[in-house]
């Protein structure tokens, strides 16, 4: 690990968010694919720490069809009993419910919308996503309006586990938002 180079403190030494900070948090995203990783993921995070959920995600991977909407929208109850028995994730029913019923819907938001990157876009200002310049990574807000706008949106749609603030999480992991402080090297 390169120690010239500035980081936001919030990722510490660990390597796995180390490199997840590096290569992935706050950079803009527009695949389907991913964003519907990080929506199964961060939903996964509701009341836990995101290193939590890191260092599950391959497992995530395997359990839900490798982040494959229309398989996991496909889930039955026989599948819930399985992921309820499965070590490498978390085994919380509600939280596994719901990623079958947000898999169900992202999959309406996708036909509605062309995609759901389209979907999500269409609450930010010019369609662009916002760069916010930060001196201290404890100045990021835990929701915004915009996030608040997005969470009601989907909750109307059906979305499950995907208030405002785990919408404004997903927002800073996918790029939407880029909350990298001031002087960061992976700005």
């Amino acid at each position: 690990m390169n120690t010239d180079l500035k980081r936001c403190s919030w990722c510490g030494s660990d390597p796995l968010y180390v490199k997840y900070h590096d290569e992935e948090w706050g950079k803009e995203v527009h695949d389907d694919n991913v964003l519907f990783e990080f929506l199964i993921l961060e939903s996964a995070q509701a009341g836990l720490s995101w290193i939590t959920i890191l260092k599950r995600r391959e497992n995530y991977r395997k359990a839900f069809a490798e982040f494959d909407p229309v398989k996991v929208a496909e889930f039955t109850q026989e599948d819930v009993e399985r992921l309820m028995n499965d070590t490498g994730i978390i085994r919380n029913r509600m939280k596994i419910e719901a990623a079958i019923t947000n898999a169900q819907r992202f999959l309406e938001v996708q036909k509605e919308f062309g995609s759901f990157d389209k979907y999500m876009y269409s609450f930010m200002p010019e369609g662009k996503p916002l760069v916010n310049d930060l001196a201290d990574h404890r100045h990021a807000p835990a929701k915004t309006e915009i996030s608040d706008a997005i969470s009601k949106d989907m909750k109307k749609r059906g979305f499950k586990f995907f208030g405002s603030t785990i919408c404004y999480a997903h927002m800073q992991a996918t790029g939407m938002v880029n909350d990298h402080i001031a002087g960061c090297s992976f700005r």
